[in-house]
């Protein structure tokens, strides 16, 4: 049998190996799945005849090399940082590997050793990034073979709850790692283009730099920019475009809410509070305030941040109960943004039977025979449930058909890659439509950047 070795079995494993063990008697393939947490792997592959769970800690180098070794393929589900010492495996024993996360600088110096051994590593073949590429590609070839010109790309993604378990005022919960929510955004100011024009919106500005979005059905959405949104303008082919903009899908109000913890600092990551382990939620909201030996801590931050109390802005952050004096932080030399993370996960945590949702939209602005056009296309899904998530098969499947299309040689140009090529994305997004994940596309009359000043 065909060996896939699955390094991690967190939360975005279940999609893909329930379509691996589905395909295995079909494709001869036997499917072990290496875990710290024996019992994470073993329920999500259950009593299947072709698969087996593992105890596998990737630090431990024997372990690691030796269940690589036993592999034709191996799919990395770790947390992104860990890919790199797998993958220096998989080069060194020749096997091919399968990520759903960024090409790193180490990854990528990992190039010309994979192709002088005609290995694929694949990265980036999740979600976003995943099937944005793919679906982008498709349009974007299209429209360049039939003859047309690119002036504009825009694409925004969004992890967020799903309608029938929207039940708060910030119309969001955790549906991933909610890290990354509270840090979005650091670590430089946003890079866009703009009608030819290169701009830039510093981290204290983001959450107020919004943009308005319609999807079918689902109503309205805000997003705001990705860090760098140049960062696929040459891989794209879009040198010449005029505008080129990627950003973060949210519902409408939340950046502006979102925006107070920014104001106050909550979000830095960069140092600790003393005795934070022994603070209430409402001693931290006042550590960020201006002493008085009268006024509340509502009144305070209320004044500084010039909130109504008639604003619903003040309702959100009631509702998040961060002036509770009796909830403890409990968490030792916490940065800021590592206490608000601990705050906002006793309200945004997903209940048992709530589902996510994941939405994905672009803009393709073009140029054919001296006129202009404009596509629209969007994507949802929606979660079954808190194993089979949205998020899961959205980064799960294309990552398994991926795997298997690189044993079956229908993948076959080695390197470090992502899927941006017609090899790889054509036959992925006809087989993701088979699962429900399906673009909308529609024709609209061109507006570029700015409707308004059309």
């Amino acid at each position: 049998m065909r060996k896939i070795l699955v390094i991690g079995s967190g939360k975005s494993a279940s999609s893909l190996l329930k379509y691996l063990l589905d395909k295995s008697a079909s494709e001869n393939l036997f499917i072990t799945v290496g875990d710290l947490n024996l019992n994470t792997a073993k329920k999500l592959i259950g009593n299947h005849q072709n698969a087996k769970a593992m105890l596998l800690d990737i630090f431990d180098e024997t372990s690691r090399t030796n269940a690589i070794k036993d592999a034709d393929i191996v799919v990395s589900m770790l947390p992104a940082r860990f890919h790199i010492e797998v993958a220096k495996d998989c080069v060194l024993l020749g096997k091919h590997m399968v990520t759903a996360s960024y090409v790193s600088p180490e990854m990528q110096a990992l190039d010309e050793d994979a192709k002088a051994k005609g290995l694929v590593l694949m990265n980036e073949i999740g979600v976003d990034p995943g099937i944005d590429h793919m679906s982008a590609m498709q349009v974007l070839d299209r429209i360049r073979n039939n003859g047309g010109k690119i002036i504009l790309f825009e694409s925004f993604t969004g992890g967020l709850v799903a309608p029938e378990s929207d039940n708060n005022l910030w119309h969001y919960k955790f549906t991933w790692n909610p890290r990354n929510v509270v840090t979005a955004g650091q670590g430089g100011a946003a890079k866009f283009l703009q009608e030819g024009t290169y701009k830039y919106i510093p981290y204290n500005h983001l959450f107020r730099r919004t943009e308005f979005l319609d999807i079918e059905g689902f109503g309205r959405f805000e997003v705001y920019a990705n860090r760098d949104s140049l960062k696929y303008q040459n891989v794209y082919g879009l040198d010449n475009v005029k505008t080129l903009y990627r950003g973060t899908m949210r519902r409408v109000g939340f950046s502006r809410a979102w925006n107070i913890f920014v104001t106050l600092g909550m979000t830095d990551d960069s140092y600790t509070i003393d005795d934070s382990e022994n603070m209430s939620y409402r001693d931290f909201v006042n550590a960020f305030l201006t002493y008085s030996p009268t006024d509340s801590v509502e009144l305070k931050l209320r004044h500084a941040l010039k909130i109504d109390q008639d604003d619903i802005m003040w309702d959100k952050l009631v509702e998040l109960d961060i002036f509770n004096a009796e909830k403890k932080v409990g968490l030792k030399k916490a940065t800021p943004a590592q206490i608000l993370q601990k705050i906002l996960m006793d309200s945004w945590t997903l209940d048992t039977d709530d589902k996510d949702m994941i939405v994905m939209y672009h803009k393709f602005g073009y140029e054919k025979d001296g006129k202009k056009y404009q596509i629209d296309a969007n994507m949802v899904v929606l979660g079954e449930d808190q194993t089979y998530t949205a998020m899961a098969k959205t980064v799960g499947l294309p990552v398994a058909m991926a795997t298997l299309a690189i044993l079956n040689k229908k993948i076959t140009t080695p390197g470090v890659q992502i899927p941006i090529t017609k090899e790889i994305y054509e036959p992925i997004l006809k087989e993701l439509e088979t699962f429900g994940v399906t673009f909308n596309e529609k024709e609209v009359p061109y507006l570029g950047y700015n409707p308004l000043n059309n």
